[in-house]
């Protein structure tokens, strides 16, 4: 990845952000285009002292089913979750050491887990408070007893917290897993810590699969002004589109944490538009206002899960129309969800083509020119060339050749493309709607 690869546009979430519950931008009254004349950055640490390895928030704790196992991947490398006969969160490599195996297909009943291959069985030595070995019991021949209890599963450390399932994905996985080796970094994750008291907030959550580069994702959710082009006509607002811009100040904010960026009009310092947090590895909030006070939050957390392939957990957060009766009555979810739909497939095609473009290699450092804008997009290319190189992060997707996508088209059972998502949404909308409103009015007419 080269520092400079970036074009400036797209951002998704923002609009879902700004739009869905009229967050208004009635201040755009001069129309002229969208400029960021004056930044400041302060510096409390030269450079965010996390890398691409860390942790990743990787589905919602709803969907890990009892005695379901969660396949799935982090760059292309073949992993699983699921709950041991302790209810405790494991992630362990799909590998099975007894002969290489998949998991896929084999037994998991009551937190043991079965390869179907030779049937060693796995489960949870000692107390299992998340600091013992996943250790095979039995092999078909119970002569193989000794042997089994020489191997293991090799594993990530997990967390559950705010209603999803976390990995500290590494570079080396363990057989023994210590509680006590969890580091500060995950604490980056909680949004407390950010300022926002979860328990005041709803919120709406939908997970939607990308064919495209990961960072490139990343880069669209941190550009935040191109939701005047590419989403002026789904915003429900008649100041954000085209044809009323308007100028802004930007601050950043950088520590080893986080990078902020914070955006209030050029015509009135003191009034804000938006303001965005970088949270490395793959976290972004994007809010309005000091968390203490903001009325939403929007929290993505981007999964890199192999070579152009990433998924995206989108959370909408917000301490308004939180009575669960009026949401259901007016359909707030769907209507919620296919203004998410929307909004990522206006940005799809882009991150399609300009995915395609960098593996031509036609991203190149004399062919791409940030602008003043892009500041926040600079900082995220500086930290993730240093990750990259640091870290190695697609050592897995290298070796697998072009007729090796067994795991895409059986294993991983990866979301529906955008468009589908919202067809099945709009399924669900019909479906709704008659049931509530079209269904009694039939009962009524056929007793009449």
């Amino acid at each position: 990845m080269k520092n400079n690869q970036i074009n400036f546009f797209k951002s998704k979430d923002l609009n879902s952000v700004l739009s869905p519950l009229g967050e208004d931008l009635k201040t755009f009254r001069e129309k002229r285009i969208v400029k960021i004349e004056n930044y400041e950055v302060k510096e409390s640490a030269k450079e965010l002292n996390i890398g691409i390895y860390g942790w990743y928030a990787i589905c919602p704790a709803k969907e890990l089913k009892e005695n379901k196992i969660y396949h799935f991947s982090m760059f292309d490398e073949p992993l699983l979750l699921f709950r041991d006969e302790n209810k405790f969160v494991r992630c362990v490599k799909n590998v099975c050491p007894h002969r290489g195996a998949s998991f896929y297909e084999g037994d998991f009943i009551n937190g043991e887990l079965t390869c179907p291959y030779h049937g060693a069985k796995f489960t949870s030595e000692g107390n299992c408070k998340n600091i013992d070995r996943l250790t095979c019991s039995h092999i078909i021949d119970s002569n193989y007893k000794s042997y089994a209890k020489k191997i293991h599963l090799f594993q990530y450390k997990t967390l559950e917290k705010d209603g999803y399932i976390l990995i500290n994905y590494s570079e080396n996985p363990e057989t023994n897993i210590n509680d006590d080796e969890y580091n500060n970094t995950i604490k980056n994750h909680e949004l407390i810590k950010h300022g926002f008291k979860v328990d005041e907030y709803a919120y709406e959550e939908v997970l939607v699969d990308f064919k495209c580069d990961w960072a490139r994702i990343i880069e669209n959710h941190l550009d935040i002004l191109h939701i005047f082009w590419v989403h002026g006509d789904t915003i429900p607002d008649k100041d954000v589109n085209k044809n009323v811009l308007t100028s802004f100040n930007q601050k950043i904010n950088i520590n080893k944490e986080f990078i902020e960026s914070i955006y209030s009009y050029k015509n009135n310092p003191s009034k804000e538009f938006i303001r965005i947090k970088f949270i490395p590895p793959g976290r972004i909030l994007i809010y309005k206002g000091e968390p203490e006070i903001a009325r939403y939050v929007q929290v993505l957390d981007h999964i890199p899960l192999g070579n152009n392939k990433a998924r995206v957990i989108v959370r909408h957060y917000r301490k308004f129309l939180k009575n669960k009766f009026i949401r259901e009555l007016v359909l707030f979810e769907e209507i919620q969800r296919k203004t998410f739909y929307k909004i990522f497939n206006e940005d799809y095609m882009i991150l399609k083509t300009q995915t395609y473009n960098l593996k031509l290699e036609l991203l190149k450092n004399d062919e791409i020119k940030l602008l003043g804008e892009d500041k926040i997009i600079k900082y995220f290319w500086n930290w993730y060339k240093k990750s990259e190189e640091k870290d190695n992060p697609w050592r897995y997707s290298k070796k697998i050749e072009n007729n090796m996508d067994v795991y895409d088209k059986l294993i991983f059972k990866y979301p529906p493309e955008i468009n589908k998502l919202d067809i099945f949404n709009n399924l669900r909308i019909l479906r709704k709607t008659f049931i509530r409103y079209a269904s009694p009015l039939i009962i009524l007419l056929l007793i009449i």
